[in-house]
């Protein structure tokens, strides 16, 4: 007990000194905007077009209270609020923080796009394109607090995030008819894809999707994400204020905040819980879910290949679901540089015979070459069959993917592998930078991580394979 009550004295007097300090905060930390999105609003908003309507006047804000706060100049160029800067989204031809709808004549199904936390609409932007081009209506929704300013993270809330996502579901019941509709999320709207089919499954809303696609899907993250909650409360108390922020930092990226809130963990904490648990609630429960396509870096610092396993593929139906993982590079991260390697989980996984869903593994074809095959493993057996992916390698200076890489190409002209051609927009894919540590703004963390996938047309083919298929299974 002595020693309990001294470990509570101690992480009591580091939130103290932490709320006390830190990086100083910056217009687009400290304004509230009004005009967001609230669920108690979502009466009165039941159309899509009210949404839209709603996120214009949010813009408009946005430009007059923060970015009218933000200087401009050389000196300002990697500033998003700066007006002109190079990361100012409004400097694009297409602004994807916005909530996008690209409509199909006669579309054969339609598509919900659910992002991230601190994401935008952007994330998703390629595969939107893809699908489109196959013939579906796709919707991309923004989330409440995206988009904009990372003061944002600060006030949403769950039931905010699923109001948006049930309106993002009418629009295209509306739109496509009996034509099947799909769910894609990425990380955290895996968990709103997940709450918005077991809400469709109980009878709670309608229509209940054909698909769902999960893209590094948040489904349990770390316990520790619970101390956000008491740290968020904390920081209403006078001089802790600090304490409302996990991470300060330079906001130089057009789609994307750098900066994140304590309540934003906190708010992923609490979805993935209750989709946790109501999974774990109504594991061999009729209706089953809809078929599920999972895809995941076997590293991720965000979400455990277990909690995707234990928690999801294994409670659902038998012969639905796929699990894709994309390895570590077997040729350039060695065993014995990593500091936990993914492959011993990896092989129990491919010779489990008592899986009940398919796992797909792309990786080397042995450890003396960049070239990757795919390995596929049918639900509940143990034979495993290679397919070659022609012309795919990883690139020479890549040794993982991260859980932010797997849905942009590596053509993307803001993360990918190389800036376009002609282009000189600001790339954020790769940037050689060298020195020494602690001198630049940018965490060498952040330099780090990898940011595109070089296996984008293995996740690509896979989702229209997976739709499509769903979608004829469905008619």
């Amino acid at each position: 007990m002595a020693r309990l009550s001294q470990w509570i004295l101690w992480a009591a007097s580091a939130l103290v000194l932490q709320g006390c300090g830190g990086t100083p905060l910056s217009p687009w930390h400290t304004e509230r905007l009004q005009e967001e999105f609230v669920a108690s609003t979502s009466d009165q908003l039941l159309a899509f077009e009210d949404y839209l309507r709603l996120e214009d006047r949010l813009f408009l804000e946005l430009k007059l209270s923060v970015n009218s706060q933000v200087e401009t100049g050389s000196a300002y160029d990697l500033v998003r609020y700066s007006n002109g800067s190079s990361a100012d989204p409004l400097g694009y031809p297409t602004n994807w923080n916005r909530t996008f709808e690209l409509k199909a004549n006669a579309p054969v199904g339609g598509v919900l796009l659910l992002h991230g936390m601190s994401d935008s609409p952007y994330s998703l932007r390629a595969l939107a394109e893809v699908l489109h081009d196959h013939g579906y209506w796709v919707v991309g929704m923004r989330m409440p607090g995206h988009g904009t300013a990372p003061s944002g993270l600060k006030y949403v809330k769950p039931e905010d995030m699923i109001a948006a996502t049930r309106i993002g579901m009418a629009r295209l019941s509306s739109s496509v008819g009996d034509k099947p509709i799909h769910v894609v999320g990425y990380s955290t709207g895996a968990s709103l894809a997940l709450g918005y089919t077991l809400d469709a499954a109980e009878g709670l809303v309608s229509p209940q999707a054909s698909s769902l696609v999960l893209i590094s899907p948040a489904i349990r993250i770390h316990s520790a994400a619970a101390l956000a909650s008491f740290k968020r409360g904390a920081s209403s108390v006078p001089g802790l204020g600090g304490l409302a922020w996990l991470s300060v930092m330079p906001e130089f990226d057009p789609y994307k905040y750098n900066s994140f809130a304590t309540n934003a963990a906190d708010v992923v904490h609490q979805m993935t819980r209750s989709v946790d648990d109501r999974i774990a609630a109504r594991a061999d429960t009729d209706p089953p879910l809809p078929p599920i396509l999972a895809l995941k870096s076997t590293v991720d610092a965000t979400v455990t290949m277990e909690a995707i396993v234990d928690n999801l593929l294994t409670l659902l139906e038998p012969n639905r679901n796929e699990l894709v993982l994309f390895d570590v590079n077997r040729f350039a991260a060695k065993s014995s540089l990593l500091v936990d390697d993914p492959g011993p989980l990896t092989n129990r996984l491919m010779a489990d015979d008592s899986l009940p869903f398919g796992v797909t593994l792309i990786s080397n074809r042995d450890t003396n070459t960049r070239e990757v095959v795919a390995r596929y493993k049918a639900p509940l057996s143990e034979n495993v069959t290679e397919h070659e992916l022609h012309g795919l390698a990883w690139p020479s200076d890549v040794f993982s993917l991260s859980h932010i890489a797997l849905p942009f190409p590596p053509d993307d002209p803001l993360y990918g592998s190389n800036p376009p051609v002609g282009d000189e927009s600001l790339h954020l894919g790769d940037i050689p930078m060298r020195g020494e540590r602690d001198l630049n703004k940018i965490p060498g963390e952040w330099l780090l991580r990898m940011r595109y996938n070089p296996f984008y047309d293995v996740l690509e083919s896979h989702v229209l394979e997976w739709l499509n298929n769903a979608g004829s299974t469905a008619q």
